[in-house]
């Protein structure tokens, strides 16, 4: 289980679908948020600088920084380059997500050179293809397509995301899920988790780990009954 904190303007936030104009500010202080969820029983957290993703480069760093020093942290968001990976790094993050940047093969060969088990490829996609620049881009890539070629590079695990089920609380695309972990990669599982019976299914279906957020931060249930579940 691995809540999410997604950090915008320096506050946690959740987008609706990845939508910059729905927006719910969950938590003023993004450090204090980490506090309750290490305190709850995360093992690592989700951190996605949404600014960073818009603008193409981190702009978070020092919140990732803050956050590492309470809780595991996996950072993702505008980092694009070799330089921006080596910087997440450096804040303390356990675990850096690429996910435009995964488009460019040649890069992420070089990055799994130098970072390996550090990586995860985030392969988010809408209506069945990948979307890049904070999900506000269409590519022409399909998920299991880009995934192919990313695990012949030597991509040790990847996460996934149905941006039109993100904040949404209806249910996670298991058929894409389903998908992806047949190709033997470990995949963690995101969007669209609404209840604990959706857990189960994601345990069943055979995901590595589950981000949430929505669900955790309005309530649908506790972190500790979800670690539970989850096991």
């Amino acid at each position: 289980m691995i809540p999410a904190i997604d950090l915008r303007g320096g506050h946690a936030v959740r987008l609706l679908q990845g939508d910059f104009e729905r927006e719910t500010v969950y938590g003023e202080d993004p450090v204090a948020v980490a506090q309750r969820w290490r305190d709850e029983g995360a093992e690592i957290v989700h951190v996605v600088d949404l600014d960073g993703a818009r603008a193409g480069e981190p702009r978070q760093l020092d919140l990732v920084r803050a956050i590492a020093e309470v809780v595991p942290v996996e950072a993702g968001g505008g980092l694009r380059t070799e330089a921006d990976v080596a910087r997440a790094i450096d804040a303390g993050a356990r675990r850096v997500v690429l996910g435009t940047a995964a488009l460019d093969l040649d890069l992420v060969t070089t990055l799994t050179v130098e970072y390996g088990e550090w990586l995860v490829v985030a392969l988010d996609t809408r209506s069945g293809v990948v979307a890049t620049e904070g999900w506000t881009q269409e590519t022409e890539r399909t998920l299991i397509e880009l995934a192919d070629n990313l695990i012949q590079i030597g991509i040790q695990r990847f996460l996934h995301t149905d941006v039109e089920r993100d904040g949404t609380l209806t249910a996670p695309n298991l058929d894409s899920l389903r998908e992806l972990i047949a190709l033997g990669t470990p995949v963690i599982a995101s969007g669209g988790v609404s209840s604990l019976d959706d857990l189960s299914r994601l345990r069943d279906l055979g995901a590595e780990a589950v981000v949430v957020g929505r669900a955790l931060y309005e309530g649908a249930f506790t972190l500790p009954e979800a670690i539970a579940r989850a096991r």
